[in-house]
């Protein structure tokens, strides 16, 4: 137990016990002197692994509700155990040891679930964990399937949108400096900013009709209706909470002034990524496209924000498709040194034909040079082959999506 951080006098959250399991203090009960606390440390003072953990969590959200009020690290270097633990600090993240296919498996039975969720914030922690991971281990590779999956009806398109606008925020706030501590809540926010709105993406990526009127005010109504589902479900940072309710929000009068750069890209980035996606009413635009749309007439903040989202990306970002100037077709694996000219892998000849053994083009090459984007559903890629031609050992999560 931290017995040197606890306050003096103030009620405990939790029990405490020594070495043997013999209750030393029980919650409620305080440390009343030095020597008090003396006697404790000689006993070897110490707490169950869940109330530890649970009380540990909250003094973790206790730093970070100080940093965000701009207190020095000298007055967080003092901040004392917090005298209250929550049911949230209790809950146990789920792990999730698969590839991306998983994690959206498992995102889409979250996002479904809504009010009905069991220990959401758990599983919601097992998503983020794990889609972290496989974005650190290899982004290009995490671009690709997630690209690869938006333009895949049998997957569902919920979670896949939340999936690919949380590791695009992810990039865009490594790219604009934000801080370690809040760029983990931007992430959080773009899982959930649709949850009160799920299944009606899904049903509105296949209706081939447009939203009629009830559609359209659960589009409206749905920032804040994520907001309330997860408060439903314990979640109590403010900065969550204010960034998905006002994510679509433009007055900047509104809200907590100190997420405006949050609430900005995750804006930007859910709208980039769908216009990318195509409906049964419309094509989609391709990534160079939706950049340019960003761009084009933006005020300054939004003009920054969207020029990080095409640094990051490319104008052909991995799993997107392209037309070579020979003639080829091809899926881009990974960013190049410029926004124009990644690696891709041709997959499809000239005349129209499935290459046998797909080919890495170098796209910096005249005759290589990308000419156009192309449609993703024009021609179907075989992941395991792209990833062959490209040098790689294909892995689960891209194989499988």
């Amino acid at each position: 137990m931290p017995i040197s951080r606890i306050e003096l006098g103030r009620p405990l959250p939790i029990h405490i016990w020594d070495a043997k399991g013999n209750l030393l203090l029980r919650k409620g009960q305080a440390i009343v002197s030095e020597h008090h606390r003396e006697h404790l440390a000689a006993h070897g003072a110490c707490a169950t692994q869940a109330d530890y953990k649970a009380w540990v969590h909250s003094y973790d959200r206790l730093v970070y509700a100080m940093l965000r009020e701009g207190k020095s690290i000298h007055e967080i270097s003092q901040a004392t155990m917090p005298a209250e633990i929550l049911e949230l600090d209790y809950t146990v993240g789920e792990d999730i040891t698969g590839g991306w296919v998983d994690v959206q498996t498992v995102l889409t039975q979250l996002l479904y679930a809504g009010a009905a969720a069991k220990n959401p914030l758990g599983r919601l922690q097992g998503v983020q964990k794990r889609a972290m991971e496989l974005l650190d281990k290899d982004p290009n590779e995490s671009l690709f399937s997630l690209f690869q999956a938006l333009g895949d009806k049998a997957l569902g398109y919920c979670a896949t949108h939340a999936l690919l606008c949380a590791v695009v925020c992810e990039l865009t706030a490594r790219k604009l400096g934000l801080h370690d501590t809040i760029r983990p809540v931007l992430v959080q926010a773009a899982l959930t900013m649709n949850l009160g709105m799920a299944k009606l993406q899904d049903t509105l990526a296949t209706q081939r009709t447009p939203p009629d009127a009830e559609q359209r005010q659960l589009i409206h109504d749905h920032p804040q209706a994520s907001a309330d589902l997860l408060r439903a479900w314990g979640a109590v940072n403010a900065d969550l909470l204010d960034i998905v309710a006002l994510h679509h929000d433009r007055d900047a009068r509104k809200g907590l002034a100190r997420n405006l750069e949050c609430r900005r890209i995750l804006h930007l980035v859910d709208v980039y990524v769908a216009k990318t996606a195509a409906r049964s009413t419309r094509a989609g635009l391709s990534p160079m496209q939706a950049a340019k749309s960003s761009i084009v007439g933006a005020l300054r903040d939004d003009a920054q924000v969207a020029a990080a989202i095409t640094t990051v990306l490319g104008f052909y970002p991995p799993g997107t498709c392209v037309l070579l100037a020979n003639g080829e077709k091809g899926v881009s694996v990974q960013r190049g040194a410029a926004a124009n000219t990644p690696l891709v892998v041709s997959t499809v000849t000239p005349q129209g034909l499935p290459l046998g053994v797909y080919v890495a083009r170098d796209t910096r090459e005249k005759a290589f040079a990308i000419q156009a984007p192309v449609a993703a559903d024009n021609f179907k890629v075989h992941h395991e082959r792209v990833h062959k031609a490209a040098g790689k050992q294909p892995s689960l999560a891209a194989v499988q999506a």
